[in-house]
């Protein structure tokens, strides 16, 4: 379907023409004739399918009908990154009109601060906010909803995982009851459909399928341990001609780790995630993009909301928890029918996490071989993930973690915690496999002496007594070598004069007179 059929407003189609649209996505099919209708909508599409305009056009569309001097609009975005970019696209479609748009998100800068308030005071025909900051905001006083008519929540799953919950229906229930509501999301959970029964009216529903990786990627995976991970990294950099990679590691304390130590190794690397100023966000962003740094490292924050195509590797440092964040990372690298290297490292913990991708994408990704120098790797098999490990180790059956304490998965000294050992293990039988905590001292339970069953009227009387006819205790002498706690006996002699101790002045007395009120 092409972008003239939707009939929209003269100056929105010159825009449109500017920009070089023509045919619409398949969201954008679906989304914009329900919006224009003036209807709720939940949409479920993955990003990169083009929902950002979806929303946008028959949004601007509305606004372009009549003029205002107050907010119509507020869109609501989990990162700063992500509102940026909606606020940068509904400029590029509002260049030739008299809209007005913002961005508000958090950051250190005051001269920030300003900006966004004057502009919020000025009445911006769309602002496009983080959940945290806006809060901020209203709670200052001077925020203006009262004519706001379209309430729109980009990436609702996303902000969802971010603990912004009570911060969205804090901010829906300030917004007037009359509006559009549009919540657009990646994933579909039901804490999602929660919040859309909420704050949704009788929403129409769109859902498209999570597609799969394109063709254009080359995926492969690498099963390691996690302090064989840095080592591969600089293997597969030495090996293969990378013009661009972006590592996506699971936390920000990962992301520095990973960042310091490929700096100690002369690579042209910078990191990104939310402890970073906007500033320093921005700058790493746009020294990616100019290839500047051939490597950026960072969080999920990057493989949503962030405009960084033509990437010629993409590396998951750590598997994503959750199996549609995979495709969202790799599908950063082979767009527009170009090629790419999506990499993953798997480590035991991560085996069970990567076979739920690989049931998503409904395809297996081979394993390669890591390299020799890095030494034993374990073995991937999905059915142990964080039960089991297996690999490298000396115990019985060769636990991961293995030698003389036996590893994870058998054997040793100590058994591990699938069988045999001292201790036992936890496979191998028993309510707890394996015996409750292996073969005690007495080898088996059938094996112990049975339990002497009585009663307390069999057992033998309890000898009574009192302080009173107890034999004395005996006097021990003080030893001074000994460090028993006990204290020396007084020595006679002339008391020892014990020091004052100086004392300020003394205050008023509560209730008197002078007693300063209470703060």
């Amino acid at each position: 379907m092409k972008f003239t059929d939707f009939n929209l407003n003269s100056q929105l189609n010159q825009a449109i023409d500017s920009v070089g649209y023509e045919n619409a996505t398949p969201v954008q099919t679906l989304a914009i004739p329900i919006i224009l209708e003036g209807k709720d909508l939940v949409a479920c599409a993955q990003t990169g399918t083009g929902k950002t305009a979806a929303y946008l056009l028959p949004t601007l569309n509305r606004l372009m009908e009549r003029e205002s001097n107050k907010t119509r609009v507020l869109i609501l975005a989990p990162t700063r990154e992500l509102a940026i970019q909606i606020e940068q696209n509904a400029e590029v479609l509002t260049y030739f009109s008299d809209i007005a748009t913002a961005p508000i998100y958090g950051g250190k800068d005051s001269s920030n601060w300003d900006e966004q308030r004057r502009a919020i005071n000025n009445g911006a025909d769309i602002l496009v906010a983080t959940p945290g900051r806006l809060i901020t905001h209203m709670a200052l006083g001077y925020v203006d909803f009262s004519q706001l008519e379209v309430l729109i929540l980009d990436e609702a799953d996303k902000m969802l995982d971010m603990g912004f919950y009570p911060d969205i229906m804090n901010i829906a229930s300030s917004l007037p009851e009359t509006r559009q509501t549009l919540m657009f999301s990646a994933t579909m959970p039901p804490k999602i459909r929660e919040l859309a029964q909420k704050i949704l009216k009788d929403p129409e529903s769109i859902s498209l399928s999570i597609s799969k990786p394109a063709a254009g990627i080359k995926q492969q995976a690498f099963t390691v341990y996690d302090e064989q991970k840095i080592p591969l990294i600089e293997h597969l950099l030495k090996e293969r001609e990378v013009d661009s990679m972006i590592i996506f590691a699971s936390s920000k304390i990962s992301v520095d780790r990973i960042t310091r130590q490929l700096k100690k190794l002369n690579y042209p690397v910078e990191s990104l995630h939310s402890d970073k100023s906007q500033e320093e966000r921005q700058e790493a962003l746009r020294a990616f993009q100019n290839r500047t740094y051939r490597i950026l490292v960072g969080t999920d924050v990057l493989s949503r909301g962030i405009d960084v195509d033509n990437l010629s590797h993409v590396l998951n440092y750590d598997v994503p928890s959750d199996a549609e964040d995979y495709v969202h990372r790799v599908g950063r690298t082979a767009r527009a029918s170009a090629t790419g290297e999506a990499i993953t490292f798997i480590n035991p913990d991560d085996m069970r996490k990567f076979a739920g991708i690989e049931r998503l994408i409904e395809q297996e990704v081979p394993k390669l071989p890591a390299p020799e120098h890095l030494g034993e790797t374990p073995e991937y098999d999905p059915r142990r993930g964080k039960t089991g490990w297996s690999g490298k180790g000396s115990g019985g059956g060769g636990g991961s973690r293995g030698g003389n304490s036996g590893g994870r998965s058998g054997g040793g000294d100590r058994g591990g915690r699938s069988g045999g050992g001292d201790r036992g293990g936890r496979s191998d039988g028993g309510n707890r496999s394996g015996g409750s905590r292996g073969p005690s001292r007495y080898g088996s339970q059938d094996s112990r002496p049975p339990r002497t069953e009585g009663s307390t009227e069999n057992r033998p009387p309890r000898t009574e007594g009192t302080a009173e006819n107890r034999p004395p205790r005996a006097e021990k002498p003080f030893d001074p070598t000994l460090n028993t706690g006990a204290q020396p006996p007084v020595q006679d002699g002339p008391p020892r004069k014990r020091k004052k101790k100086r004392r300020g002045p003394r205050g008023p007395k509560p209730g008197g007179e002078n007693t300063p009120p209470q703060a």
